[in-house]
């Protein structure tokens, strides 16, 4: 990803500059139940060596002030191996990724646990559906991935607690893996199946407005 350095630099200095700026906010009339949001991690669309072709949509509620529950949907191409960090020397390194490529959709279930003032811990359960291409865009197998990530983060609020940003520390364990063809296996093998990444989550909160 010849790009991918800028990327990484932006995505920093983003961080920093929310973290100088942000503020904390009570919760007051300005707390809302309900949210939506996505990731940042969506800017890699515009990298055209490896276009992740990257969708995530989240949908979000606040049961209490500390605790939330959400249902996100993420949709994506991948054509290396998921043990590979988007960070590492080898994620573009020839002969390092697959013969083809996978699509996969991503219904999803989270859990948010605030710890003090907006720092959290997240679960999230991905239920990956893969079709698998080979390198002649075949379609040559179907799969299914569970994938757990973990979170380590904190949530800066924006303009009344319209807004909120959410770095984060992931880890990505996927402990159900079926349907890999045996071409992408052997691509696979020297990896693990667990990965550490960012976290970039951002959204807008809200609550429906009652009729009197």
């Amino acid at each position: 990803m010849k790009n991918k350095n800028s990327w990484y630099g932006l995505l920093i200095l983003l961080a920093i500059s929310f973290h100088v700026n942000a503020q904390d906010v009570k919760q007051d009339s300005t707390y809302r139940k309900w949210f939506v949001g996505s990731s940042l991690f969506m800017l890699g669309n515009f990298d055209k060596t490896n276009n992740p072709e990257y969708i995530q949509l989240n949908l979000g509620y606040r049961i209490t002030p500390k605790d939330v529950v959400s249902f996100d949907f993420k949709r994506s191409v991948y054509a290396w191996p998921l043990g590979i960090s988007l960070a590492s020397s080898s994620f573009d390194k020839p002969g390092e990724g697959y013969p083809g490529h996978a699509r996969i959709l991503a219904p999803t279930i989270g859990y948010q646990r605030f710890l003090w003032k907006g720092l959290f811990t997240s679960v999230h359960a991905l239920n990956a559906f893969e079709k698998y291409y080979d390198s002649n865009k075949n379609a040559i197998g179907n799969g299914y991935t569970l994938y757990l990530n973990f979170h380590l983060g904190y949530q800066f609020k924006f303009f009344k607690n319209r807004f909120f940003f959410e770095p984060a520390i992931a880890c990505s364990y996927w402990p159900v893996r079926t349907g890999v063809p045996e071409s992408f296996k052997v691509v696979e093998k020297k990896w693990d199946n667990s990965v550490f990444q960012p976290g970039l989550n951002f959204g807008y909160n809200f609550d429906f407005k009652k009729n009197k």
